[in-house]
């Protein structure tokens, strides 16, 4: 891969290559993809979905907005830390075609910006109670309409996979989705490959999928633009990673592994002289002991450390990207840039403590319990409705739901059972956590019940 075609300001729909050199400087086309996803609906739907803690009633908690935010700021550093670095050791892309340090960090902060997009309510069990409604619930009766790919799209529900296709696909008068640059969409693509093949184990960039069967065509046209490496026989239509996905990668593993660590002591679920220890091995070689010593609040306190933990592993992410740099341009690095990481150690004892007793605290998992009916719920009624539709039978009830639930004009008419199926995956993904819960008690007729009706 090369970096001249790595940085393509093409978009969607554009008969002419954009040249970097050519740029209104007021006005970059990679900080217009950064202002186009901060003011899209997507973006703004992510303020009340969960980040860790579902439904939360406290202000400490981070959703997946201000998560997505930090990660963006996060990610906006690593870009321009290694985008310096780049330049200096190929000074042609600054001196021929006019790239800056400061576009490799538009672009890292603009794919992170999106980087959760697609995900559904309640965190990440969201994805698997729509997967587990395809499997084991009334989903199980729309498999024989559905091709293998297509079925395996809907049982492991993917939220990069989504977050693309809200990206990208075309609406009435729309075309192209947000049109985005082909850089900050090849960035965003952490699985860049089909829902199949799959199997455990294998590189990082395998791990899940990143594209569903409705958007294969553009998922080519922005691999092939980027000129992103084909991953051959070992999976037939996938490609490998572009490089700066794994700094957008490493800006989510630091701020998750930070902030969330930081809201569960906030939250009093890990005790603070846990944290200091754990924070501290982390930051241990550039703390100043005598102005922490001098922070009198709790809350202080770990943000001094948050911020030098957040700006140690960014310092040392950057170090192994450009140590590897050469490995991704071959496709070549199967891991994320923080298991190479001289903290690697650290990192993992706050993972693992997190797990303990953040993730899988009482209040998480009652709440996504709660989630795992509440969504099987909304795509039992939804999916019957769009099916039904599709197929000329909708019935006075399937009519009601399509009415109540804002489906139709968000997404073309459904051409096949596929693409209900998925219209409706896509609107359950949509729904904040309170307005799932929302539609949940209207289509049971909660709402009701509490007015005494």
């Amino acid at each position: 891969m090369h970096w001249e075609q790595l940085l393509s300001l093409r978009r969607q729909g554009d008969r002419h290559k954009r040249l970097r050199k050519e740029q209104d400087p007021t006005r970059l086309g990679f900080e217009v993809d950064y202002d186009r996803i901060i003011f899209s609906p997507y973006f703004r739907s992510l303020q009340d979905k969960t980040q860790v803690i579902p439904l939360s009633k406290t202000d400490f908690v981070h959703t997946r907005l201000t998560h997505s935010l930090e990660v963006s700021v996060v990610g906006r550093s690593l870009g321009r830390l290694a985008g310096s670095r780049l330049l200096e050791k190929h000074p042609h892309l600054a001196e021929v075609h006019g790239y800056q340090a400061n576009d490799f960090g538009a672009i890292v902060a603009a794919a992170a910006l999106a980087h959760d997009i697609g995900n559904p309510p309640f965190g990440h069990s969201g994805e698997k109670a729509i997967g587990n409604f395809f499997t084991r619930g009334p989903g199980q009766q729309y498999r024989e309409a559905l091709t293998e790919k297509q079925y395996e799209d809907l049982v492991r529900f993917e939220g990069n996979a989504y977050g693309l296709r809200l990206l990208t696909a075309s609406r009435t008068g729309v075309p192209g989705g947000l049109r985005l640059s082909y850089a900050t969409l090849g960035a965003f693509m952490k699985y860049p490959k089909e829902s199949l093949p799959w199997k455990k184990g294998g590189p990082i960039a395998a791990k899940k999928f990143g594209v569903f069967q409705t958007e294969v065509e553009t998922f080519r046209q922005i691999a092939m633009e980027l000129g992103l490496l084909s991953t051959g026989a070992a999976d037939p239509g996938g490609y490998c990673r572009h490089p700066l996905t794994y700094l957008v990668e490493a800006a989510d593993d630091i701020c998750y592994t930070i902030i969330d660590f930081e809201d569960g002591i906030n939250l009093g679920l890990v005790p603070e002289d846990y944290a200091l220890e754990y924070l501290i091995k982390l930051v241990q070689d550039s703390i100043n002991t005598e102005k922490y010593r001098g922070i009198a609040s709790m809350p202080d306190r770990i943000g001094y450390l948050r911020a030098i933990a957040i700006n140690t592993l960014v310092q040392d992410a950057v170090r192994v990207f450009m140590e590897e740099e050469e490995a991704l341009l071959r496709g070549e690095l199967p891991v994320a840039l923080l298991e190479k990481s001289r903290y690697r150690a650290q990192v993992e004892d706050i993972i693992n403590l997190s797990v303990e007793r953040i993730y899988r605290a009482p209040e998480v998992v009652e709440k996504e319990v709660a989630g795992y009916r509440i969504l099987s719920d909304i795509l039992e009624v939804t999916t019957a409705a769009l099916v039904a539709k599709h197929e000329g039978r909708a019935s006075s009830y399937d009519n009601l739901i399509l009415q109540m639930l804002p489906i139709e004009g968000r997404q073309p008419e459904a051409g096949s059972v596929y693409e209900a199926l998925l219209q409706a995956c896509g609107f359950v993904a949509s729904l904040s956590d309170r307005a799932a819960v929302h539609i949940h008690n209207k289509i049971s007729g909660k709402h009701l019940h509490d007015q005494n009706l």
